[in-house]
């Protein structure tokens, strides 16, 4: 079987049905194009999903990648090695943390951080075990952080679920007020909702969060995975809140779409955990560090992550000239590269439709839901590859009836 050879169906006869993959096979890119199997392009908005913040074939990863493989690939967790040092050192000394744990994604890195906050609350209170979170968020696919996310679509299947997870609704304090008690051991939330419909926090929102963190003594935890990484101008999201958290996880831009996730705390936290409580076979990976170590010295950049601002009012301006002649978005959200077109009520559940038209003229976005849809393209994508992208999304607009 060779690529010329690998077609869609084979996807449907060999694989568990858990995806339905875009009926093309992408073959290679470079930046923010990307050509198939059959030798067409696309511009990727998608970034696959909010990960390939560098593009695709940036030079510097494939550099670092390449160095590292020559030199060492793997080492169980009884060992340390350089990279992964360096990596949790520029973590440490660019955020509020004290300490990271590094896991293999951002599921793995929000299950870390919900048994670390668990441990803590239990060792002040055995009772002090419950978890709130919010309506429509998102926190991965393992049981306890697919429990903690506030969509049942897709834990329902699963049941019975970890027990003591509450939700709150987003951006609603007083929600928040009437779940969180002194046996809360943590409140999760993301900053900016992803899957949820690309929806940020209110500012104010997330310091009575804090605050009522605080009175209650239980972890804020930020899941930054989606908005972390340079997404929305800030090397992460709680930068532009004026809140701090207490743990916060970090993973698809973190290796620019080599699989890596982090957990991050302060001492207060991060101290809690001894040899033995918790643990990864791949975490800290020297290939996925290397790499990561690569994205991490670009993205902290003030000149970058400026331009991630100068991208997004010019995505913003696309769009608004766009919906000016197909109108139907009703509200554009989110920050930097991080973008969610909220559908008009009536065309409510049509956004898969747009995406599969976008992807026959050549274009690569995504769904935020069944009303929303989602640009999360490379942080330095250019600005005709913008421009370009827009094109052909209004030819799928104007196929969209």
């Amino acid at each position: 079987m060779t690529a010329n050879t690998v077609t869609r169906q084979h996807f449907n006869q060999y694989f568990v049905p858990v995806y339905d993959p875009a009926q093309f096979i992408p073959d290679h890119g470079k930046g923010s194009r990307l050509w198939d199997t059959t030798g067409r392009e696309y511009v990727d908005f998608a970034g696959g999903i909010a990960v390939s913040a560098l593009g695709h074939a940036h030079p510097a990863m494939v550099e670092a990648l390449k160095n590292q493989a020559e030199k060492l690939w793997h080492l169980s967790n009884a060992y340390t090695n350089e990279q992964v040092i360096k990596l949790a050192k520029k973590l440490v000394d660019n955020t509020f943390a004290d300490l990271v744990f590094f896991a293999n994604s951002g599921a793995e890195a929000n299950e870390a951080a919900l048994k670390l906050a668990r441990k803590v609350g239990s060792s002040i209170n055995p009772s002090k075990t419950e978890i709130i979170s919010f309506t429509k968020s998102f926190h991965g696919r393992t049981l306890f952080t697919v429990s903690a996310g506030g969509q049942p679509k897709y834990s329902a299947a699963f049941a019975p679920l970890p027990a003591g997870i509450h939700h709150a609704t987003y951006n609603d304090i007083e929600s928040v007020k009437a779940l969180i008690n002194d046996n809360t051991c943590g409140v999760i939330i993301e900053p900016i909702q992803g899957e949820g419909g690309i929806i940020p926090a209110c500012p104010e929102f997330l310091k009575q969060l804090r605050e009522l963190c605080d009175k209650h003594n239980a972890a804020l935890i930020f899941d930054e995975v989606q908005s972390g990484m340079g997404r929305t101008g800030k090397l992460y999201e709680y930068m532009n809140t004026g809140v701090t958290p207490d743990i916060l996880t970090t993973a698809k831009s973190l290796g620019g779409g080599f699989p890596i996730g982090a957990m991050l705390a302060n001492e207060k936290y991060g101290k809690q955990l001894v040899v033995g409580d918790h643990g990864t076979t791949y975490g800290g990976n020297p290939l996925a560090c290397a790499v990561a170590n690569a994205v991490f010295d670009i993205v902290n950049d003030e000149k970058l992550l400026a331009g991630v601002i100068e991208r997004h009012e010019h995505f913003v301006k696309k769009i608004n000239e766009l919906n000016a002649t197909y109108p139907i978005f009703q509200e554009i959200r989110g920050k930097g590269m991080l973008i969610g077109c909220a559908l008009k009520p009536e065309y409510a559940g049509r956004s898969k439709e747009i995406v599969n038209l976008a992807a026959a003229e050549g274009l690569m976005c995504l769904v935020a839901g069944p009303d929303v849809i989602r640009f999360a393209p490379s942080l330095i994508i250019e600005f005709a590859d913008i421009d370009e992208g827009m094109n052909r999304l209004a030819k799928a607009l104007a196929n969209f009836k």
